[in-house]
């Protein structure tokens, strides 16, 4: 069986190479859900819905193999926080997470079509986040491209510099919670 990975985030890609598992990329070209189009989901639904949009579009294509989506929000006092706009949006969102804590969860979806089995998985991490002034976000957005990150920051990327403590999975911070998913991996095999 082929492991298809339904996503265009290098992250992602990276975590699965590290494990030593082997993939295929199909990035599913959706229109991803969010809390304005959606308000009736919530955050946990909303991420789950998404995750399973990317691994249907894609298992019309790979009808033979496993998929593998993901999709990853940020939660910070009710609000939710996908990917910005732009980066004025960005320093909102980072105004916003200054000196919290928030929730990143990731929802994390297997396909396989021929077997019709689907395992539905969603990861929660605490992450506190260091008190920032407009200059410290300024200094962050010039050396990390935040555009196409839930929250507008990258834990792998000069996490160092916004985030003061990680409790849960850090690679689900990154965008995928690879306890899971290698576990799931050696199971579906």
């Amino acid at each position: 069986m082929e492991l298809i990975l339904a996503s265009s985030s290098s992250r992602r890609q990276d975590l699965l190479e590290e494990a030593g598992i082997l993939f295929r990329v199909d990035a599913p070209l959706v229109d991803e859900f969010d809390s304005h189009s959606r308000p009736e989901l919530s955050p946990l639904d909303l991420a789950l819905a998404n995750a399973l949009l990317k691994a249907e579009t894609v298992a019309l294509r790979h009808p033979q193999g496993i998929i593998l989506a993901a999709d990853t929000i940020v939660v910070c006092d009710g609000r939710t926080l996908g990917k910005p706009l732009d980066l004025t949006e960005a320093h909102q969102m980072l105004r916003w997470l200054s000196g919290k804590t928030h929730e990143v969860i990731t929802a994390v979806v297997w396909l396989r079509v021929q077997e019709k089995i689907l395992h539905e998985h969603i990861a929660r991490t605490r992450v506190t986040f260091r008190p920032l002034d407009d200059a410290a976000i300024q200094n962050y957005l010039g050396k990390v491209h935040v555009l196409d990150k839930a929250g507008a920051y990258a834990y792998q990327e000069h996490g160092h510099e916004v985030v003061e403590r990680v409790e849960g999975s850090k690679t689900n911070v990154i965008g995928l919670p690879m306890e899971i998913v290698q576990h799931w991996w050696s199971t579906l095999r």
